[in-house]
């Protein structure tokens, strides 16, 4: 009976513990939930250098990719590998989902290349735009399309950037620009690049488009300034992408799909209606069919659900209607233990066993039945969420947190209560 007592008092306090979960912090919801938008993005792997590896630079390209979404705002965003050359992301309760789309899949090369002497000549400009390019040089654009011949030696890159952000200056002094750090190592070069071309201009490049070429007055080393008509959003958001670093490649948007919030509202409906239905129907039939004992184990049941929700709650997890049937199939699972526990109990019964001896015996002979239907079943959620990708996981999830639990309550919480009636004499052979 002593050990009853500690054993109800961490039931209970599991159960406190979750119902303050549940309070303290909300449970966050998925795309097919919130809405918002999901991308797959694929990787140009024929732009990769020759040295580089695909697999390392897509798991560059998806920590990139997450910085710049995580820089945006957006409350639980999935970011995921997948397959090859591939990188799933998902952006639950996104309001601007373009925005998101051009910070995301902005490459974000920055180039410092200076501006060749040529250009400054009115017919060998002209020369190069119609093909007769010298081999040393190139022609890139800004923004309003205006030619440039540049250089085509790189003199430095974005790689070496501290720092980028948002701020006020450019050439009338109150227009939106990027100012930009460089880290040690990239002053240093900042320096003596700007040190021996006094005079000469010096192109900003970002993927390929000229943004500004200011003419090097003095010798420059830790910090620049990117100004180009920008808005302040426009600004914002390549400091935003400068400070994540560039991509490895190229990034194409191969699959675009915006989910609207009545959808999910819609969907959490009848997730939860469905959810609903399920238990009321497992709670009747435990009630009529197993009568005294069928309500203990629907107790069990809400302790169950309890436990679960304040789980997810607990952990951060990510709800996801595969998620919600997930706990509507924990439901099911979560009695499935007791009737198992009941049927055993009516054997030893049927044997001539006393109550208690056909209690005790019965939970005995159902321990390694049960254990091993739930331990197949976490395996198989186990590999579901290592091999699975967002929803599927969420069903995992879900699915493995009300495993165990009913696990817990099934042996744990119906046992107390049968101990605590068989105690008082109140279980008869008519409970079963």
């Amino acid at each position: 009976m002593h050990r009853n007592k500690w054993v109800v008092g961490m039931v209970l306090l599991f159960i406190a513990g979750s119902i303050w979960l549940l309070y303290k912090y909300r449970i966050n919801l998925g795309l097919d939930l919130k809405g918002g938008t999901h991308l797959v993005l694929e990787l140009d792997t024929s732009k990769l250098p020759p040295d580089k590896n695909v697999r390392e630079a897509v798991e560059h390209a998806r920590e990139i990719i997450e910085n710049r979404v995580n820089a945006l705002g957006v409350t639980e965003p999935i970011v995921q590998r997948q397959g090859e050359k591939w990188i799933v992301v998902q952006l639950p309760g996104l309001k601007d989902p373009e925005r998101a789309r051009n910070v995301i899949g902005k490459t974000a090369l920055l180039e410092f290349k200076l501006v060749a002497i040529e250009d400054e000549d009115p017919k060998k400009k002209e020369e190069a735009l119609k093909g007769n390019i010298p081999q040393n040089l190139e022609v890139l654009y800004d923004r309003e399309g205006r030619p440039y011949l540049l250089e085509k030696e790189r003199l430095l890159d974005g790689s070496y950037l501290k720092s980028a952000r948002m701020a006020v200056g450019g050439r009338y002094g109150f227009e939106p620009v990027v100012e930009f750090e460089f880290n040690p190592e990239g002053a240093r070069k900042f320096g003596e690049i700007t040190g021996k071309n006094i005079g000469r201009r010096l192109a900003i490049i970002l993927d390929n488009v000229v943004y500004s070429a200011p003419v090097i007055r003095d010798r420059i080393t830790s910090r620049g300034e990117i100004s180009g008509g920008f808005t302040d959003k426009e600004a914002s958001d390549l400091a935003l992408v400068l400070r994540s670093g560039s991509l490895p490649a190229p990034l194409r948007i191969i699959q675009n799909v915006t989910v609207g919030p009545s959808l999910g509202e819609d969907s959490i409906r009848k997730g939860v209606t469905a959810s609903i239905v399920a238990t009321i129907l497992v709670v009747l039939f435990m009630g009529i069919y197993y009568k005294i004992s069928g309500l203990i184990a629907d107790l069990a049941l809400l302790g169950n659900l309890i436990m679960l929700l304040g789980a997810l709650a607990g952990l951060h997890a990510t709800l996801t209607l595969p998620g919600i049937a997930g706990i509507a199939l924990t439901m099911g699972m979560a009695v499935d233990a007791n009737v198992l526990i009941f049927e055993r109990i009516k054997e030893e019964m049927r044997k001539g066993k006393t109550i208690r001896a056909s209690v005790d015996a019965g939970y005995k002979r159902a321990l390694l039945t049960i254990i091993d239907s739930h331990v197949t079943t976490l395996i198989t959620a186990l590999i579901l969420f290592t091999f699975g990708t967002g929803p599927i996981r969420g069903f995992a999830v879900s699915l493995s947190l009300g495993v165990a639990i009913s696990l817990f309550t099934a042996l744990i919480i119906t046992k107390i209560v049968f101990d605590y009636r068989l105690s008082r004499g109140e279980v008869t052979s008519l409970s079963i």
